[in-house]
C-alpha cells in the first residue's frame, strides 16, 4: 500500500528539484549563446560548403565551354588556311564558288566561337568572383567557429563534473514527484526564461512575478494544506517553513 505524501513533503520536493535546476540553469547561463552560435556556425559552413562545391562545378564547365570553343575556331582556323590554298587549285568557277563558300562558313564558326568564348568568359570570370567570396567568408565563418569551439570547450571542462553532479541529482529529486507535478513543474520552467516554477514569497509579494499575495493566500500557503501557485504568474508558491525548514522550532 503506496504511502500518502503531504502536502508539505511535495513542496518540499518541489523546491529542493528547482533548486538544483536552478543550479543548472546558472551554468547554462555560463555557456550563453554558444552553443546556439556553434550550430549555426556549423549549418553556415555547410551551406557555404555546398555552394563552393557547385561553383567550382560551374566554373570547370566554363573552362571546359571555353576549351571546346577555342578547339572549334582553330579547326576553323586550319581549314580557311586549307580551302584557301585549295583556290589556287580549282579549274572551274563551281569548285571556285564552293570553296569560297566553305570559307564563309568557316570563318561564321570563327565568329560564333569567339562569341561564345567571350560569354563563357564572362560567365567563368563572374563565377570564380562568387567563388573566391564564398572561400574567404568560409574560411573566417570556420576561424570564428574554431574560435567559438574552444571557448565552449573551455567552459565545458571546468563545469563538465559540477553539470554531471547537479543533473544526477536533478533526476533523483524527480523520482519522488508524482507525473501531474513534474508536468506542471516543466511547463511553468519553459514559460520563463528564468526556469522559476517554484518560488517562494518574499515580504507578502511572489518570488517570481513580485505581485502582491494577499493576507488570505499566504495564510493558505503556510497551511500546507494545498498546492498554490500564484494569481498573476502561475507558479508555486512556499513559504519559509519549506524554504529553512532547520529554522522550524517544533512545539
Amino acid at each position: 500500500m503506496a504511502v500518502e505524501v503531504s502536502v508539505a513533503e511535495k513542496l518540499r520536493k518541489l523546491w529542493n528539484l528547482q533548486q538544483v535546476d536552478s543550479q543548472l540553469d546558472e551554468i547554462q547561463i555560463l555557456k550563453g549563446e554558444l552553443p546556439m552560435e556553434v550550430a549555426d556556425l556549423e549549418d553556415e559552413i555547410a551551406g557555404l560548403d555546398t555552394r563552393i562545391k557547385k561553383l567550382r562545378a560551374t566554373v570547370k564547365e566554363a573552362e571546359l565551354e571555353i576549351s571546346k570553343t577555342q578547339a572549334v575556331a582553330k579547326e576553323a582556323d586550319a581549314n580557311i588556311k586549307r580551302y584557301q590554298k585549295q583556290l589556287e587549285e580549282v579549274k572551274n568557277n563551281r569548285e571556285y564558288e564552293a570553296l569560297q563558300k566553305e570559307i564563309e562558313l568557316a570563318k561564321l564558326d570563327i565568329q560564333l566561337g569567339e562569341k561564345r568564348a567571350r560569354e563563357a568568359k564572362g560567365q567563368l570570370d563572374m563565377k570564380k568572383d562568387s567563388l573566391t567570396i564564398s572561400e574567404a567568408k568560409q574560411e573566417a565563418k570556420q576561424k570564428d567557429l574554431d574560435a567559438k569551439k574552444v571557448e565552449l570547450q573551455g567552459i565545458i571542462e571546468k563545469t563538465e563534473q559540477e553539470e554531471n553532479r547537479l543533473r544526477s541529482l536533478s533526476e533523483q529529486a524527480r523520482n519522488g514527484i508524482e507525473e501531474r507535478l513534474l508536468n506542471a513543474y516543466d511547463r511553468t520552467r519553459r514559460t520563463y526564461r528564468n526556469g522559476l516554477s517554484v518560488v517562494s514569497v518574499e515580504r507578502n509579494s511572489c518570488g517570481g512575478c513580485f505581485n502582491n499575495v494577499p493576507p488570505q493566500v499566504k495564510l493558505e500557503i503556510g497551511m500546507h494544506k494545498k498546492i498554490i501557485a500564484c494569481e498573476h504568474c502561475g507558479r508555486v508558491l512556499v513559504d519559509q517553513s519549506i524554504v529553512h525548514p532547520e529554522d522550524v522550532v517544533e512545539a
